[in-house]
C-alpha cells in the first residue's frame, strides 16, 4: 500500500518540508514566494490524496495514519520557522502556540486510542481549520514580500487568519478531547 498514489502524495508532502525550510534562507523576496509555492504544492497534494483514495478505492490504514502526521509535521515545521524568522511575533505567538499544543494533544489522543483499537475520525470543522490554517500560513510565509490589501499587509492578514484558525483549533481540540475522554471512560467502565 505504500506505493499507491494517495500514499505517495502524502509522502511527498513530508518530503518537501526540508525544501520549505530551505526557502527561509533565501535572502530575497524570491525565498518567500518559493516557500509559498512549496506550501501550495503541499496543500494541493493534501486535497488530492484524499480525493484519489476515495475515488479509486485506495483508502488504507497507512494513509489514515500518514495523512494527519504529514499535516502536523508541515504545520509544526512552518510555525517554528515563522517564529524563528520573526514573521510571527508579539501576541501572534499565542495562536501559534495554541495550534501547536492542539496538534500535540490530538496526536497523543489518537495514539492512545489506536492502542485500544479505537479510531477518531477527522471532523468537517477540523478540515476547515486545516484549510484556514494553511491559507493564514501562506500569507505569513509571503509576509513582507507580499502586497497590501487595502489597509492591511499580507502579514497582517496572515495574523488575522492565524487567530481565526486558533479559535477553531480550540473548538476542534475540545471536541476531540471530549470524545477521547468519553472513550477512556467507556474502557474504564468495562474494566470494572
Amino acid at each position: 500500500m505504500l506505493t499507491n498514489l494517495p500514499n505517495l502524495l502524502t509522502l511527498s508532502r513530508i518530503g518537501v518540508i526540508p525544501l520549505l525550510i530551505a526557502t527561509f534562507y533565501i535572502e530575497s523576496d524570491l525565498g518567500n514566494w518559493l516557500g509559498l509555492g512549496v506550501l501550495v504544492y503541499a496543500g494541493i497534494t493534501d486535497f488530492i490524496d484524499g480525493l484519489v483514495a476515495r475515488l479509486m478505492s485506495q483508502q488504507s490504514e497507512l494513509g489514515r495514519f500518514l495523512d494527519p502526521i504529514a499535516d502536523k509535521l508541515l504545520v509544526g515545521s512552518l510555525l517554528v520557522m515563522l517564529l524563528a524568522f520573526d514573521r510571527i511575533e508579539g501576541l501572534a505567538v499565542l495562536p501559534a502556540l495554541v495550534i501547536l499544543c492542539r496538534e500535540i494533544l490530538v496526536s497523543g489522543l489518537r495514539e492512545f486510542l489506536a492502542g485500544v483499537k479505537t479510531t477518531m475520525p477527522v471532523s468537517r470543522l477540523s478540515q476547515w481549520k486545516t484549510t484556514l490554517q494553511m491559507i493564514a500560513l501562506g500569507f505569513l510565509l509571503v509576509g513582507p514580500a507580499g502586497p497590501y490589501f487595502g489597509p492591511l499587509s499580507t502579514a497582517e492578514i496572515g495574523v488575522i487568519g492565524l487567530w481565526l484558525a486558533a479559535f477553531i483549533t480550540i473548538i476542534t481540540g475540545y471536541d476531540y478531547l471530549r470524545a477521547g475522554l468519553r472513550r477512556v471512560d467507556e474502557l474504564d467502565s468495562n474494566l470494572d
